[in-house]
């Protein structure tokens, strides 16, 4: 989407790393976003933003265990798997890398 109906900074350091997550205008669907520096971390946001008795999917675009914003830049992995408010994630981000994943509702 390009119109959105909310957006959150869930976690983040100026120059570091940040983790978004906006609600597109018009649909149930959320959209995260997460990206890092140079340097490879782990994150865990918590899901409190997704809607209360509803199940989503979450597609994952992740980077993949070789990720390296110089060596291997494009390596990225896609799984999906059930979620719902009040479930946490985590996110391995590659140096350099990020993360980019959809909720849609399943129910």
């Amino acid at each position: 989407p390009v119109d959105w109906h909310e957006s959150h900074v869930l976690n983040g350091e100026v120059g570091d790393f940040v983790t978004i997550v906006r609600k597109g205008k018009g649909t149930d669907d959320w959209y995260l976003g997460s990206i890092t520096d140079e340097n490879a971390r782990q994150l865990e946001v918590e899901l409190d933003f997704l809607d209360d008795d509803r199940a989503y999917t979450a597609t994952i675009y992740a980077d993949a265990p070789d990720a390296h914003w110089n060596d291997n830049p494009t390596a990225y992995v896609i799984t999906q798997e059930p979620v719902k408010k009040g479930e946490k994630l985590r996110l391995d981000l590659a140096a350099g890398g990020g993360v980019a994943i959809r909720f849609a509702p399943t129910n």
